[in-house]
């Protein structure tokens, strides 16, 4: 039947249908869609074509052109005319582009309108749309309604779920795929991995993957090498990148990077390396993690030279992200500032490392200058914003602000304090002496303390002396940690000081029965590129003999101006002379040794070490820098020490 569509007074009418308004010439250019009939335009009788509309349809939609693509869309529905499943690809593609949701669900009822059934690949595509758009419920709804689904259905919706961390329906629907006679390929398989968090699971995944022959894929071994690095089991990460000759730079980002966030960085920059002898050109995601093995090593030099190669590539916010953290981390302000400031765009990432690396190397106030600057930019601030605030806060002695932030986190930011938030707290009231207030926070505290946050309070307790709450808190943490040799043997010094020799004794016997034995310190310097380690007594650097010679000599040199040896930092029960043996020779006095020996004057004596600095190498690191004019930066578990001039950044106390 034959279609009059008459326009008058600004109005037209398509049976009976009246459509009125501003669209309407756009509306009328493109209703030229029934074949054979004809438009009535000012008293005179056009006769219009079904392709032309049809055609200008496809050209709006390849040129994305999305108002005139959806006008002519909606003639289409009137004239009950469907394009090809290609085009209709192209104007769903727009609508994601422009994040236009209510366009693309428009799309989706006009495929499936007066009984047309869209193909297979236009169904997929529509249920990818939603999935961009974060809307499972409305992709798995179209999902279930599909007559015929392919591999390509499958693996958008095990995708979709893997993405969204809902892993047990990713697991679940490879079940249903492999039950429906539906083969999953590479892209499945890289998919349903990542959502693997159970490592029987991922062994059941592995052992599929090598019976279908689908291994050696470059996406499939990335994703196994991810997904073993996350679980923590690198030797089964390293087996899956070492069974083939490795072709692709995808499956090399994922072993260094897997390295590298398990914080073994050694050998992230080992493989970085092999990568490059191999004749692979690093790209973003490969110096990312080698500066992040950088910053875990704190090796200055070698973050340095990655430097250099990032200088290559344009300016990437999550590249510029991680020299700032290297910078940050290897207590190098002045190069982190100098990045920070000339960061095109910075995110809440940007801002926050910053904040905490002011906050961890003793500038506690530029920390908080930052803060301000930082709310003024319009960037909301996250969790770990404020505890980089709480922590300037408590190196500051801040105490009114600290307070401040605390109780209105929740209500300036929608931030709900964690158990570092409380920790940060516990720390500002114990340092300001305020032990009575921090012990009933920790009691206060909405999840239950670990055992960082009594080992706050108990360093709290040792500053202001007051050993009865220091036991109280030794005897927490050995309940929570009853491997912690630390505790131990600070609160057998807390009874051997107050003469309780028989508890000295049950401790001792506690920590035989249970294995506990100290960690042994150890200390490590970067010198002309090179990594060198000292533990505490041992002789296997070829140097020994110079460095004892040295550390002699500077001891020497250190006690004509005053220095003793303070013995409360090791076991009280030892001879005196046994004492003082055992102090002389910490991990990090003999690294600075062999920094003094090694590095120019005006060059900084740079060390990382894996346990807490003590108040003995604190005292003699201060004297130290003051008589050698020298500057050293010592980073240990909990912060930095900046020492120059006599003076420490963490005013004494950390």
């Amino acid at each position: 039947m034959k279609t009059l569509l008459r326009f008058k007074e600004n109005v037209i009418s398509v049976h009976g249908l009246v459509i009125s308004g501003p669209l309407l010439p756009l509306l009328f250019q493109h209703l030229r869609c029934c074949s054979g009939a004809t438009i009535q335009w000012k008293n005179e009788r056009v006769p219009i074509k079904c392709s032309d509309l049809l055609d200008e349809f496809t050209t709006y939609c390849y040129a994305r052109d999305l108002p005139r693509a959806m006008n002519a869309l909606n003639a289409l529905q009137i004239q009950k005319i469907w394009a090809d499943a290609v085009t209709y690809s192209e104007l769903i593609k727009c609508c994601l582009a422009r994040g236009a949701v209510e366009h693309g669900k428009r799309v989706h009822q006009h495929v499936f309108s007066n009984g047309y059934e869209p193909k297979t690949f236009l169904v997929n595509t529509l249920m990818n749309m939603y999935v961009k758009f974060n809307m499972l419920e409305e992709a798995q709804a179209l999902f279930d309604q599909m007559s015929e689904r392919n591999v390509v259905s499958w693996t958008t919706m095990i995708a979709a779920y893997s993405s969204a961390k809902i892993n047990n329906k990713a697991l679940e629907f490879l079940i249903f795929m492999m039950r429906d006679g539906v083969k999953p390929n590479m892209f499945t398989y890289s998919s349903v991995l990542r959502a693997c968090d159970d490592l029987s699971n991922l062994r059941q995944l592995h052992c599929s993957l090598l019976k279908v022959g689908l291994e050696s894929d470059v996406f499939v071994r990335s994703a196994l090498i991810d997904v073993y690095s996350k679980m923590g089991q690198l030797e089964c990460a390293m087996c899956t990148f070492n069974e083939m000759v490795t072709g692709d730079l995808v499956v090399w980002n994922s072993i260094i990077g897997g390295f590298a966030q398990n914080s073994d960085g050694d050998e992230a920059l080992t493989l970085f390396k092999r990568m490059k002898r191999a004749g692979f050109s690093a790209d973003q995601s490969t110096l990312t993690s080698a500066l992040r093995a950088c910053t875990s090593l704190a090796l200055l030099e070698v973050g340095r030279q990655v430097h250099v190669h990032v200088l290559k590539f344009k300016r990437d916010l999550i590249l510029d992200n991680a020299l700032l953290d290297m910078y940050c981390k290897c207590g190098n302000l002045e190069d982190a500032h100098q990045i920070f400031s000339q960061m095109v765009e910075k995110d809440v990432i940007s801002w926050s490392t910053m904040i905490i690396g002011y906050a961890q190397n003793g500038f506690s106030r530029k920390a908080l200058e930052l803060f301000k600057e930082m709310k003024v930019s319009g960037i909301r601030p996250n969790y770990i914003t404020v505890l980089g605030v709480l922590f300037a806060c408590s190196h500051a002695g801040l105490v009114e602000d600290g307070q401040f932030y605390f109780h209105s986190m929740k209500k300036l930011f929608g931030i709900d304090p964690g158990r570092e938030h409380y920790g940060c707290m516990v720390d500002l009231l114990g340092r300001s002496g305020k032990l009575d207030e921090a012990v009933k926070l920790i009691h206060e505290m909405g999840c239950e303390p670990d055992a960082v946050t009594w080992r706050t309070l108990l360093g709290a307790c040792r500053v202001h002396r007051n050993m009865d709450l220091a036991e109280y808190a030794a005897k927490q943490i050995i309940k929570l940690d009853p491997s912690d040799a630390g505790t131990y043997i600070l609160l057998s010094n807390i009874y051997a000081r107050t003469q309780k020799w028989e508890d000295v004794m049950d401790l001792r016997r506690s920590m035989k029965e249970r294995g506990v034995k100290k960690e042994p310190g150890c200390s490590w310097i970067e010198v002309n590129k090179q990594i060198h380690a000292f533990i505490m007594g041992d002789n296997s650097h070829p140097q020994k003999e110079e460095i004892n010679k040295e550390l002699n000599q500077i001891i020497w040199r250190l006690k004509e101006v005053g220095y003793v040896p303070d013995t409360n930092f090791v076991l009280q029960d030892l001879e005196d002379e046994q004492m003082e043996d055992s102090l002389l020779y910490h991990s990090e006095k003999i690294a600075v040794a062999f920094g003094i020996l090694s590095l120019s004057r005006e060059k900084t004596i740079r060390i990382r070490k894996n346990l807490r600095i003590c108040g003995d190498c604190h005292l003699f690191v201060k004297l130290l820098a003051q008589i050698e004019h020298r500057s050293i930066v010592i980073r240990d578990p909990i912060r930095y020490h900046h020492f120059q001039d006599g003076i420490c950044s963490c005013g004494d106390y950390w």
